[in-house]
């Protein structure tokens, strides 16, 4: 694991960003989709066009998220029950391009080296990026107080960030396992960041092991920010030559109680 200073920001996070990670039961909570920098950034109003699935899922089962078109928060959901809720939001692709230089700084900003080595073999190093990308965010709410187990069943989604234990019944210094999944598969390899909140430029990273995980050691309380970036080859697509997914999850890690 490595504890490093943030290098500047060569692509966007995005994440969600909930009214508060502690709704009361038959509370509404707000839910605004952000797109920024480190963990600092800019609310989008929502947009139909780009949803593929926006829900809150509990043991209650799954409810979408109600909203408007150009509504800003970009939804809301009730809380029906007590206990861990999931919201995820999974996005339609768009296209981007960047000049070479770049998105190399990109890559080795998400740790995407291998897609480096590959542009060189094709002879692309000195073309501009031709890229569909997509968004894969989560945020887990606790309502009541945190019960044992994980932190949310999966939703399914290409890339997803699935923590293994609850981070609100874990405390700043425990151990928080979270996997990584590709297409439902465990992704070895994948360059994982944690981020601070309240200290958004340095973030805690670490390449997830063979069974796609890495286990955080996180060092404060507070709201975090858990993302990874994963990018292949696209096939018989002669708009773009590389699909990105990029994965997120938020949640604020409890203090530790008093004599804990």
């Amino acid at each position: 694991m490595l504890l490093l200073p943030a290098a500047p920001a060569l692509a966007h996070y995005f994440w969600i960003e909930p009214s508060t990670f502690h709704p009361a039961v038959g509370s509404t909570v707000a839910l605004r989709l952000v797109v920024g920098q480190g963990f600092r950034g800019d609310a989008l109003p929502r947009n139909p066009a780009l949803i593929v699935r926006f829900v809150l899922v509990s043991d209650a089962g799954e409810t979408p998220v109600a909203g408007q078109t150009a509504d800003e928060p970009a939804g809301s959901v009730r809380i029906e029950r007590a206990g861990l809720q999931v919201v995820g939001y999974r996005s339609r692709t768009s296209p981007v391009s960047l000049e070479p230089g770049k998105f190399e700084d990109y890559l080795r900003e998400e740790g995407l080296e291998t897609i480096i080595a590959e542009r060189a073999r094709r002879g692309e190093s000195q073309k501009p990026s031709r890229e569909l990308f997509s968004r894969c965010a989560k945020t887990l709410l606790e309502a009541g107080d945190a019960a044992p187990g994980g932190g949310g069943q999966a939703l399914g989604f290409t890339l997803e960030l699935v923590a293994e234990k609850n981070p609100y019944g874990a405390k700043a210094g425990a151990d928080l396992p979270v996997r990584i999944l590709y297409e439902g598969k465990p992704l070895p390899g994948a360059l994982v960041a944690a981020l601070s909140y309240d200290e958004p430029d340095h973030k805690v990273t670490q390449r997830s092991d063979a069974n796609g995980r890495v286990v955080f050691r996180l060092p404060k309380a507070g709201v975090w920010l858990v993302k990874a970036v994963h990018m292949v080859r696209t096939k018989d697509n002669p708009e773009a030559d590389w699909e990105s997914f990029w994965a997120s999850v938020t949640f604020e890690l409890p203090a530790a109680s008093a004599g804990k």
